[in-house]
């Protein structure tokens, strides 16, 4: 093994290992549940004019169910790093934690919206009532469709062992470390940004901004590790069915991304079309495979 591989497995094992990702998970707990309480503070003094209220514009501050959406924005943040640490396993794992992430990003907008409700006689003609509806049954197919993508997942074959793997695996380390320390300075950027808006007197929660701040960004930038572990597998493997694979897994993404510069019902149709988009590749794949193997459960990582 060579010097940069060993380094590169050593500095990954730290900044992903057990004891810290609990570490990690018990502060985003703690930092969630204090910005909830700050929230309903915030929520609190809008309602009773104690504090500036150029401050206190926006709709997640006219309802304490609004506050929900703080501690949802942290525990995003959480899973972001999570999908970072299995990105090196397989592409499989990654594409459904992104799932998993764009489902908290909407139950997020869901909470968001639950405040401006309509409850008049004429409700189904409100459109925030129309387009609270679109998003809970949007959100149970969603559910539904990474369920149907957890169950692909388990049929995938397992992976023939390789000499190759090792490098492979120690090639999305360090796309994976790489995407962290950017996504790092990423953060800091975008509280720089938030920060100096409320300077130049800005509103605490202005929503367009806070939702498009970081996560367009994000995918953007995840879309280009994926091409970049996509080409360095062309390398270690010339299987049609898997770069095909893996490919269209891209495409999903790409169109996960664009949801976020789309509006109402286009940005939840764009994330259903990613997702059933990935979970019909992944379909095709295990036909063509006709797997005659353990679940992937017991595949050696990196390969899946």
């Amino acid at each position: 093994m060579s010097a940069l591989r060993k380094k590169t497995d050593k500095v990954f094992d730290y900044v992903f290992a057990p004891s810290l990702r609990k570490k990690i998970e018990n502060s985003i707990l703690l930092l969630a549940g204090i910005g909830f309480i700050i929230h309903l503070l915030l929520v609190f003094l809008k309602k009773n004019s104690i504090l500036d209220q150029r401050l206190l514009q926006g709709s997640l501050l006219d309802d304490p169910i609004a506050a929900i959406y703080t501690p949802f924005s942290l525990i995003l943040i959480y899973e972001v790093y999570l999908l970072l640490f299995y990105l090196p396993r397989s592409f499989t794992s990654c594409v459904v934690k992104q799932f998993e992430i764009i489902s908290l990003i909407v139950i997020r907008k869901i909470f968001k919206d639950i405040p401006t409700i309509d409850l008049g006689t004429n409700w189904l003609h409100s459109e925030q009532n129309l387009q609270l509806f679109t998003d809970l049954i949007g959100f149970l197919l969603l559910f539904l469709l990474i369920y149907l993508f957890y169950r692909g997942k388990k049929r995938l074959p397992v992976g023939k062992i390789s000499p190759n793997l090792g490098r492979f695996i120690n090639s999305k380390k360090i796309v994976s470390l790489s995407l962290l320390s950017v996504l790092s300075v990423m953060s800091f950027y975008s509280l720089g940004i938030w920060i100096d808006d409320l300077m130049a007197g800005g509103s605490f929660f202005n929503t367009k901004k806070i939702d498009g701040l970081f996560f367009n960004q994000f995918f953007t930038i995840l879309i280009l590790a994926d091409v970049i572990i996509l080409l360095i597998s062309f390398r270690y493997t010339e299987e049609y069915s898997k770069l095909i694979r893996n490919t269209g897994f891209i495409i999903a993404t790409i169109l996960l991304r664009l949801s976020f510069s789309a509006t109402d019902y286009l940005n939840m149709l764009l994330i259903l079309t990613a997702i059933s988009f990935a979970l019909l590749i992944l379909t095709i794949y295990n036909a063509m495979e006709n797997p005659k193997y353990p679940s992937a459960t017991d595949a050696p990582e990196g390969y899946s």
